[in-house]
């Protein structure tokens, strides 16, 4: 430990240090102290042991002296000159890019019109690290692939494996970059500038070469159109959504399978176009194609010298139509060819019949009655019951494919749940094996379900089983089921094509008998 107050001014070297020895505490001083839950650094002014430090000023006020005290001859001279300041060129020349504007020649092989193609383009070249980029400006609808044809890289100047430099560039001459030759023909202000300042004197700017293609098209005589009186704008905002309705007749009768067919004229007034829909009967087997005419303008007359093109094989432009269709060709009560087919215009709806009144009141409106088909609806025939699960599930086979379970009445099964008619049974056949035959039937009120259950015989050997479960017996030759109605001792009841006798009955049964017409069933 280094004792400030003996030896300070000494070197700090093997001999020169000095230990107190009468000093007995060795911690160190707290540097961090918390004021409002943060912890704050303090300016450490003790050392080790509380010993006194010097202060950053009194450090560096030493040092000073120390470096004047210093002989010239011990530790040699110091040069005073003042440098100027390094900067690398990575950061002089950063974002310093020289632009020149070239062209080059691509031949054309498979073209009449054209021999070759002048197509213009743009050379970067980057001070920062010599590096160059060549990009063409696109051109919209030129169908030429545009855009950078060089990234961003040193380009070889020759086969020997040397680069272009920026001394290497100038104006009206040839650089030849991967096989294509580009003339350099201008470039902007800042390049002037550079190499200007730099010492290098640029060659005379070439004016860029036109493409003769392109010269070419501009040389033709345009053909002018006079402009039309009529107002789009003006027509789009007060006649827009508006559409006259006709209600016709296809008539297809002259073919050998042909038939009238009802359809739906929309002529559209905001831009004369027409659109002609097939208007689908519900019960119709036919595929379902809505439009039978796209929206389109339908030419009602063309040149004579297009006349004898067949219209329905090849779309016609306008300059082959010398009238379209109007609002005047379209007259309720007549009819019309429209694209080799006949139509028969029957009526129309309200709004077309208010615009021809107040527009063309010369032209007469005659409805066409048309005899409607009655719509046929086949009466569903209900089958008979074949005894197979309940008849509310058979009746739900005849209403969907898919069947939803019968959720029977919800009312009777709160009321008489739990509630059972108990009655003995046997079999009324004339066979002897069947006269000490002995069954249960059950009839639960709750489901309106029967169970017929047959007792075991000890004599006989008849081991019970349960004959019947949760069904309803529907009486024979009707569609009415049994109720507990038709349930008294000594009636019969035929079911499993055998007729069962009652013979007695429960004691639950005798007491609800007399009460049972009210709808009401004392408990058990």
């Amino acid at each position: 430990m280094t004792w400030y107050p003996n030896n300070f001014g000494l070197p700090f070297l093997p001999g020169y240090t000095f230990r107190d020895l009468s000093q007995t505490k060795f911690h160190r001083a707290q540097t961090l102290e918390y004021k409002n839950g943060y912890a704050l650094p303090q300016c450490l002014l003790q050392g080790i042991g509380k010993d006194t430090l010097l202060t950053e000023e009194q450090i560096h006020h030493e040092m000073t002296l120390l470096s004047k005290e210093t002989s010239n001859f011990m530790y040699g001279g110091f040069d005073d000159r003042v440098y100027d300041e390094f900067i690398p060129a990575h950061v002089i020349l950063d974002k310093k890019v020289l632009r020149f504007f070239a062209n080059f020649k691509e031949d054309i092989q498979h073209s009449s019109d054209e021999v070759y193609r002048v197509r213009p383009v743009v050379i970067y070249y980057f001070l920062e690290d010599d590096s160059m980029s060549i990009y063409e400006p696109a051109v919209e609808n030129s169908g030429i692939p545009q855009g950078k044809r060089l990234k961003r890289q040193r380009v070889p100047k020759n086969k020997s494996g040397a680069f272009y430099d920026w001394k290497d560039l100038n104006l009206s001459i040839d650089l030849d970059v991967y096989g294509v030759k580009y003339r350099v023909t201008q470039c902007d202000t800042f390049t002037k500038n550079f190499m200007k300042s730099q010492g290098i004197t640029l060659n005379e700017p070439e004016p860029m070469p036109l493409d003769p293609y392109t010269s070419y098209r501009r040389e033709r005589e345009p053909f002018h159109i006079s402009p039309s009186d009529l107002d789009r704008l003006q027509r789009s905002l007060v006649v827009d959504k508006r559409v006259l309705r006709f209600y016709a007749m296809m008539d297809d009768m002259d073919t050998q399978f042909g038939e009238s067919r009802p359809v739906i004229i929309c002529y559209y007034l905001v831009d004369d176009t027409v659109e002609i829909k097939k208007d689908f009967e519900r019960t119709t087997r036919r595929d379902h194609f809505p439009v039978l005419l796209r929206r389109q303008r339908l030419p009602k007359k063309m040149k004579p010298e297009c006349d004898a093109i067949p219209r329905c094989m090849l779309d016609h432009s306008p300059a082959e139509v010398e009238e379209y269709y109007s609002p005047e060709d379209f007259q309720v009560g007549q009819s019309m060819a429209i694209l080799g087919r006949r139509f028969v215009l029957c009526s129309c709806d309200d709004f077309t019949e208010k615009y021809y009144r107040r527009c063309y009141p010369e032209i007469p409106m005659r409805n066409i009655e048309v005899a409607k088909k009655k719509d046929f609806v086949p009466q569903s025939v209900v089958p008979s019951y074949m005894d197979l699960g309940t008849l509310e599930d058979s009746f739900q086979f005849c209403l969907s494919r898919l069947p939803s379970l019968s959720k029977g009445n919800m009312q009777n099964m709160l009321d008489n749940e739990q509630q059972v008619l108990r009655y003995t049974a046997k079999l009324d056949s004339q066979d002897p094996r069947d006269q000490d035959r002995r069954f249960l039937l059950s009839y639960n009120l709750s489901k309106d379900t029967m169970d017929i259950f047959e007792k075991p015989s000890l004599t006989t050997g008849v081991v019970g089983d349960m004959l019947m479960q949760n069904t309803t017996i529907p009486k024979p030759g009707t569609r009415e089921f049994y109720t507990p109605m038709d349930l008294n001792v000594g009636t019969t009841v035929e079911a499993l094509d055998q007729r069962f006798v009652l013979t007695g009955a429960d004691h639950y049964v005798v007491s609800a008998q007399d009460v049972y017409e009210n709808g009401k069933i004392p408990s058990t």
